[in-house]
């Protein structure tokens, strides 16, 4: 009997182009217990079955994924092959505990494949036996070129093989152990502990959540029964993915972890200008930019005693007869940079930042999902210590202002995401009107989780959370008051009187993670294209800020003349294509403005001007104006905002394809 593995690595991504192929004995099938799969149709074959929209692509997660062959054999009595196959994936799902099964036809496990009908007929009946067993299904379709993407979980039953016989022969495959993550003592307590909703107005009232009506909130309604019931996992692919794709910005590599992405040129351009931005405004408020070491020694007793505090999960790595782990924040390193100052009370509030690219976090691999939610992410982390509580909240409530503010230029309002704010029943009680001034300054009612007793090292915490089309929540800006790690780590100022004292200190990340940043402004653009809104970039993120369209060949050294004469971002569609194709695929791109020149434009002095931000879907703002007031404009949108200059070839002829 022939077994074949899909991939040898374990607990790596892996894509694949499948369809249809070649002609062993008896149904063979692999059954993979992944994190996750998905896959998406590319191509009929003449012996397609006819499917709807619904099954052209699909994701499960936390699945077994059955990769099925049906052989010539198996034609004499489907329905007992069928029943056998049932049988044995109901075993399996025993073992690894999964209700949820994706079937995939895989037709490179045999060389003796039946007739297309039957594999067909075959397939959706162990489809029905599945269901009626009330087994969570998902069935790729038959005899399409299809292209998937699948995490095997790696434990010793993750990659088994089955060869269905009378009797229901087989053969298994069990492979290699997977270590024992590491989880802190705070991520245990996280899921022990009793939290306390509410939902609190900007005139103070703490209501009940199923009290308080929704009417005009309805976001805030998908935010709490997000939070409350803790569904992070996702069963399909959100929209984000597809446009990031699309407008080859990133993508997953198979090569790395998954959680660990792959950026483009023009997505590390957008990076690029998010990082920048953040750290010039964190300078603004005095934050000294400073860097620390990206992995730490776990038996470190400060760090030991920190890890068990943070509710995250960590990579460990194990080398010269020491378990190091790869940071999660800047915390830890700016912390101990602290401990080694020498520090005044007229130093305070002492701040300092850094970009940590990268943060690492080993998330669970069901939330694992696009730019949503990562393993390596870049995190910009901002440390403010502070003389007293009083001094605290005014940092806190001015990081606050701060990063409604950071969110806004970045292109998210406060519609764009909700508020959540939590804290111990003892810190509200003292500072009642401190937190309801926070709710007033949003205006609009806010997300409570309160704690009798601190679990975690922080006793107040905000966070702005993004609700994307899928109802699933994702924290962006944050700030914590933070009453333990000056004394964990022995972080100390002089006060006026000449003694030592210790600081509380404010964790602040102004945007949230830069990939969460455009995760959201992907999804956002995607809603407003759901409601007839032109999906765009702020220009100063575009990166492609103008595009120049020749007619014809003879027109491209009055393009090029006019690209020269240009401050910004600037390219030139020279490919051979059609205008209306070209003129297609800048607003594919949301390019802010698309310049067409032809002979009207070489003989005159204005530019037609196609402005997005004044578009409608089906009706272009095309509008007159000079190239000197087309850089006016621009100059205007972009003032005060980091540039850099496109990293691909300026005419698009000349460029490779990412995706």
């Amino acid at each position: 009997m022939l077994i074949k593995r899909l991939n040898q690595q374990n607990r790596q991504n892996f894509k694949l182009d499948s369809g249809v192929g070649h002609e062993s004995d008896k149904m063979q099938i692999l059954l993979i217990h992944s994190d996750y799969i998905e896959y998406e149709t590319k191509k009929s074959t003449p012996v397609a079955e006819k499917i709807g929209d619904e099954l052209k692509k699909g994701r499960m997660e936390e699945a077994l994924t059955v990769f099925i062959a049906v052989e010539k054999t198996d034609e004499e009595n489907i329905e007992h092959c069928a029943k056998q196959t049932v049988h044995e994936i109901k075993k399996v799902t025993e073992q690894v505990k999964t209700n949820r099964i994706m079937l995939y036809p895989y037709a490179h496990l045999s060389s003796s494949l039946s007739s297309p009908k039957a594999a067909v007929e075959a397939l959706k009946k162990i489809e029905e036996l599945l269901r009626e067993a009330s087994f969570e299904v998902k069935r790729a379709p038959f005899g399409w070129y299809k292209s998937f993407t699948i995490k095997c979980k790696g434990h010793p039953l993750s990659e088994l093989s089955r060869t269905i016989r009378e009797g229901g022969e087989k053969c298994g495959t069990p492979v290699k152990v997977e270590k024992e993550e590491v989880v802190s003592e705070a991520l245990k307590s996280e899921a022990k502990a009793t939290s306390y909703w509410h939902i609190l107005t900007p005139d103070g009232e703490l209501l009940n959540p199923d009290g308080f009506n929704f009417t005009g909130h309805e976001k805030l309604k998908k935010f709490v029964n997000y939070e409350i019931h803790k569904s992070r996992a996702v069963d399909k692919i959100p929209p984000h993915v597809e446009l990031m794709r699309r407008l080859e910005l990133a993508d997953y590599e198979p090569g790395s972890d998954p959680g660990n992405m792959r950026f483009y040129p023009k997505g590390r351009l957008m990076k690029s200008l998010l990082e920048n931005y953040v750290l010039e405004e964190a300078a603004k408020k005095g934050a000294m930019e400073v860097e620390t070491p990206l992995m730490y020694d776990m038996n470190h007793p400060t760090l030991k005693k920190y890890l068990d505090r943070f509710p995250a999960r960590q990579y460990s790595i194990e080398a010269d007869k020491k378990m190091l782990f790869l940071r999660f924040a800047a915390c830890f390193g700016q912390f101990l940079m602290n401990h080694d100052m020498t520090i005044s009370y007229r130093n305070l509030p002492l701040k300092m930042v850094e970009l940590t690219r990268y943060s690492f976090r080993k998330e669970q691999s069901g939330e694992l999902v696009g730019l949503r939610r990562l393993r390596a992410f870049t995190m910009p982390d901002m440390h403010t210590l502070c003389r007293d509580t009083e001094a605290a909240k005014s940092q806190f409530f001015e990081q606050y202002n701060m990063c409604i503010n950071v969110l806004s230029k970045i292109g998210l309002d406060l519609s764009d995401y909700e508020v959540a704010i939590r804290f111990t029943r003892d810190f509200y009680e003292e500072n009642k009107d401190f937190i309801v001034g926070l709710v007033k300054t949003v205006n609009k009612p806010v997300l409570i989780e309160l704690w009798d007793q601190r679990f975690f090292y922080f006793v107040l915490k905000f966070e702005f959370n993004f609700v994307d089309a899928m109802d699933k929540a994702s924290a962006l800006s944050t700030v914590q008051i933070d009453v333990e790690n000056a004394d964990r780590y022995g972080i100390k100022y002089i006060d006026s009187d000449g003694k030592e004292n210790r600081p509380l200190i404010l964790h602040c990340s102004p945007s949230g993670a830069i990939e969460r940043c455009i995760y959201a402004l992907l999804e956002k653009a995607n809603m407003n294209s759901e409601k007839g809104i032109v999906p765009m970039f702020p220009v100063w993120l575009s990166p492609t800020q103008v595009r120049i369209i020749p007619v014809a060949e003879k027109h491209i050294d009055y393009a090029e003349k006019v690209a020269s004469e240009m401050d910004c971002r600037v390219d030139i569609d020279d490919r051979e294509e059609t205008v209306g194709k070209k003129i297609r695929d800048a607003g594919k791109e949301w390019i802010p403005y698309v310049a067409v020149v032809g002979d009207e434009e070489v003989n005159g002095d204005d530019l037609t001007v196609t402005v997005r931000a004044e578009s409608l879907p089906n009706k272009p703002a095309n509008i007159k104006m000079k190239v000197s007031e087309l850089n006016e404009r621009i100059s205007c949108e972009v003032l005060g905002f980091p540039f850099k200059r496109n990293p691909l070839a300026m005419k698009l002829s000349a460029r490779p394809r990412f995706v």
